[in-house]
């Protein structure tokens, strides 16, 4: 991973299939926005070079066995992690025209490690209210095969500013940087949102997303950790959404994520409908 990228970016530029820059959106390669300050893109081959966490360190191999690299033609293009046996949680931005496969029990995703599972996305679950922009990036993929999950914070919790969350993905290691091949993890400090608030102004929504700060020693995310987990007090609280176009590694920019459990009515809808369709 690498501090201050975000595997989901807004900016001003798309890209098109063939790598062509233009303007306006593509839903298959690259969505931007107009501020010139952010890039978000879903990644397709084209975007895949820009792909990790910053700083941090090697996370000890399969320590974190509910986290998964959502892959396509075995290249990695977002996180995620399982929070059941047949659910990952990960980020809406991350989805592709063409199929995603699940790599689940991984630590240096380059090789083919025994206690890997490799698993076809059967179904995704975007959330309804998602439209490529920065809210709602919430996504859920049903899966069949299952190593260990991590089980969802409480609908109510409050998850206090200054505390330390740990952030892990396979994303780039830094700024034009390549992305690492094995799970490298790092902590970064929960933000006031109203800190959040007033230097991402339009594009972070309180209610739905909550940032924390860094500092360029320690690292944090960037390109390619997009809908892993932020982890406060055991619990995924968080999920890798967005960062500064360009510069991941900015302390001046908080990392924004996801708000998990205010989408725990959605998740918990979601997976109900699943499983009872799946007893009849």
């Amino acid at each position: 991973m690498t501090p201050g990228h975000k595997v989901s970016v807004v900016g001003v530029t798309t890209l098109t299939p063939n790598g062509e820059s233009t303007s306006g959106h593509s839903v298959h390669l690259l969505h931007i926005d107009h501020d010139p300050h952010m890039l978000r893109y879903n990644f397709l081959a084209a975007a895949l070079p820009h792909c990790g966490i910053v700083g941090g360190r090697v996370a000890k191999p399969h320590s974190r066995p509910y986290m998964a690299s959502l892959q396509f033609y075995d290249q990695h293009l977002c996180g995620g992690m399982l929070i059941r046996e047949d659910f990952v949680l990960t980020a809406a931005h991350c989805k592709q025209p063409l199929p995603l496969t699940v790599v689940l029990g991984a630590h240096d995703i380059s090789k083919k490690e025994k206690s890997q599972q490799r698993i076809q996305v059967t179904k995704y679950h975007q959330h309804p209210k998602f439209t490529g922009e920065y809210d709602y990036d919430i996504m859920l993929l049903e899966v069949k095969l299952y190593v260990k999950a991590i089980g969802l914070p409480k609908k109510d919790g409050k998850i206090p500013a200054n505390i330390n969350c740990a952030v892990a993905g396979w994303g780039q290691t830094g700024v034009n940087k390549p992305s690492s091949n094995v799970l490298k993890e790092t902590t970064e400090e929960m933000q006031f949102s109203f800190e959040c608030q007033a230097l991402w102004k339009e594009y972070f929504n309180s209610q739905h997303m909550i940032c924390t700060k860094f500092d360029k020693r320690k690292g944090g995310i960037c390109q390619g950790d997009s809908g892993g987990p932020l982890i406060c007090n055991s619990k995924p609280q968080g999920i890798t959404a967005f960062t500064l176009k360009g510069d991941c590694n900015n302390p001046k920019y908080p990392h924004v994520f996801t708000k998990v459990n205010f989408f725990l009515p959605w998740i918990k809808k979601t997976t109900a409908v699943v499983s009872h369709s799946a007893n009849f």
